[in-house]
């Protein structure tokens, strides 16, 4: 569908589809550093409290002599001294520029800090208020370290009598968050891809209506243009000849009259389909003699320049009478238009009925195979397509559950079967 109308319903669904796409957007921008954020957090925890069940321990051990000194031997003896984490025991507080030696550390070495770095935290710890202090530093193979230092008094002295730090490598630690960092970041990206393609389909099923609605007016227009070309053309040619000729004007009146009462009906007829394709009126369903409405369309159709032959056998559908006068005479016009050879001096034309089935036979030059079933689509033409006149003609047919086929006949011209459920008589 084309038009500035259209394009202003595309352009609305794709304002929609940016509006719910940056708004989940915004919302997942916000959500996803908290999620890392609280993974990094709960990392931390439970590597501080791992080096907690280290430092607690030790500090049990190296205090607990009444003599005013750290306990060593106790903290050697103690099976912590083989176990990772790692931890030293720096003896001594802050007042010297470089604090003495490890008294006591743990033997596995397993994760190798510069002493520097351990001193530099340790007399970070015992000048701290709370006597704790945690540091992330890089261990001598380059991994990422988290230490842990808390700083002891003896009862008998207000000065710190050193530091007990312990350490681990949270190299796993980091890559396990880097691997949620990425996960986060690739959930995200679909999300957001998701939302965009759901919010273009939601979009596009809130706008729906005023498409359709569009796409209605549309055909109703081109419909009414199409149905009406014709008998304007001949209304116009009457009022011509009766301004050249009055004395004819008593002939051409009732011709006249005639012609504007079919071009309301035509019109009625559009209206009636548009409502119908709205939903807004229900076909005006009832039990129709088929051979009988056909004969009549036949009888009233003008016939100049055609020879039309009738075959009928009894047969009842259930149909709106209307709208399937206007499918016959859609298929007749269209037999008259294209139902003739090249030179020939008229068309003719055979319809059968009989069965609920309408056969319109021509002998034109038949139905191009590259067009097919392309003759239903609305303005297609050549070889046997009346434009417009034949999706009408199918619409109905499906409206009231049959179908409308077309082929070329053995002996030449095309064939059109217009099919409607047949009723038991």
């Amino acid at each position: 569908m084309k038009g500035p109308a259209a394009d202003r319903l595309r352009r609305l669904r794709w304002w929609l589809t940016a509006v719910f796409t940056i708004a989940n957007t915004v919302g997942l921008l916000i959500l996803a550093p908290v999620v890392i954020r609280q993974d990094a957090e709960r990392d931390a925890a439970a590597v501080d409290a791992k080096l907690g069940m280290v430092t607690a321990p030790v500090l049990r051990l190296a205090t607990g002599s009444s003599s005013g000194t750290t306990n060593v031997a106790a903290v050697v003896q103690d099976p912590l001294y083989r176990r990772c984490p790692d931890f030293a025991l720096l003896s001594g507080g802050a007042a010297g520029d470089t604090p003495p030696p490890p008294a006591a550390q743990s033997i596995q070495n397993c994760t190798p800090v510069d002493q520097s770095v351990l001193n530099e935290v340790a007399v970070r710890a015992t000048v701290d208020e709370k006597g704790v202090v945690f540091a992330n530093v890089r261990a001598k193979n380059g991994h990422p370290v988290r230490i842990k230092a808390e700083a002891y008094r003896f009862s008998d002295s207000n000065e710190p009598g050193g530091a007990v730090l312990a350490w681990e490598d949270v190299q796993p630690q980091a890559d396990s968050h880097q691997k949620l960092v990425w996960w986060v970041l690739a959930l995200c990206a679909g999300l957001i891809g998701a939302a965009a393609a759901g919010s273009y389909w939601l979009s596009g099923r809130a706008i729906r209506p005023a498409m359709d609605a569009l796409e209605q007016q549309e055909t109703l227009l081109a419909e009414t243009a199409h149905d009406l070309r014709t008998p304007v053309a001949a209304l116009r040619a009457l009022a011509e000849t009766a301004v050249r000729d009055p004395n004819q004007r008593a002939e051409l009146l009732p011709r006249t009259v005639r012609l504007a009462g079919r071009m309301g009906d035509i019109i009625d007829g559009l209206l009636v389909r548009a409502r119908l394709a709205a939903g807004v009126e229900q076909l005006a369903v009832q039990p129709v003699w088929l051979d009988q409405l056909v004969a009549g369309v036949v009888e009233d159709f003008p016939a100049e320049g055609a020879r039309i032959s009738l075959v009928t056998a009894p047969s009842m559908v259930r149909a709106d009478p209307t709208l399937l006068q206007r499918a016959v005479g859609n298929l007749l016009d269209n037999a008259l238009r294209h139902g003739r050879l090249p030179g020939a001096a008229e068309a003719i034309i055979t319809v059968t009925v009989a069965d609920g089935r309408i056969t319109v036979a021509d002998q034109g030059p038949g139905i191009s195979p590259e067009i097919g079933e392309d003759l239903f689509d609305r303005f297609t033409s050549g070889g046997g397509s009346s434009g417009l006149g034949l999706s009408i003609v199918r619409w109905v047919a499906l409206s009231h559950g049959g179908d409308l086929k077309v082929y070329n006949g053995d002996e030449g011209g095309a064939i059109f079967e217009f099919q409607l459920p047949a009723e038991r008589q």
